[in-house]
């Protein structure tokens, strides 16, 4: 049984598309609402990205940066506390926290894709040019 749940775990984590997409299909069928089951994946599966992000780190240069990572994410949400601060002129946390949340899925995502594709073209070059 935790081999099992192991598994599925390492599934999500190596491709977090496959928990976006069960996520949406099981949130449509709940709310049946495309927009709401939209914004539910992307909230619910954030936190799969960035651990993908983490662990595709770690496989091509061999080294955690998860401190980075956390870093990056805190400088993120003092951005974006500032900016609201000064458009808002007061503190919704709940708006800031959404957004920085989305935010978090898009830069993560790219990130995903980027660091995916830098990892099959390294290992390619790699194993191509090897003796």
């Amino acid at each position: 049984m935790i081999t099992f749940l192991s598994s599925i775990i390492t599934i999500f984590f190596t491709l977090p598309f496959v928990g976006l997409f069960i996520v949406f299909f099981i949130t449509k069928l709940v709310t049946n609402n495309t927009r709401k089951s939209v914004h539910m994946a992307l909230d619910y599966t954030t936190i799969l990205f960035i651990i993908s992000v983490h662990f595709l780190i770690a496989t091509i240069w061999g080294k955690s940066l998860f401190w980075l990572i956390i870093l990056i994410m805190l400088l993120i949400a003092m951005i974006f506390v500032f900016v609201h601060w000064k458009v808002k002129e007061e503190i919704v946390l709940k708006k800031v926290m959404k957004g920085f949340w989305r935010f978090n899925f898009i830069l993560f995502l790219l990130a995903y894709i980027t660091l995916t594709l830098y990892g099959l073209i390294h290992r390619a070059l790699i194993f191509t040019f090897s003796n």
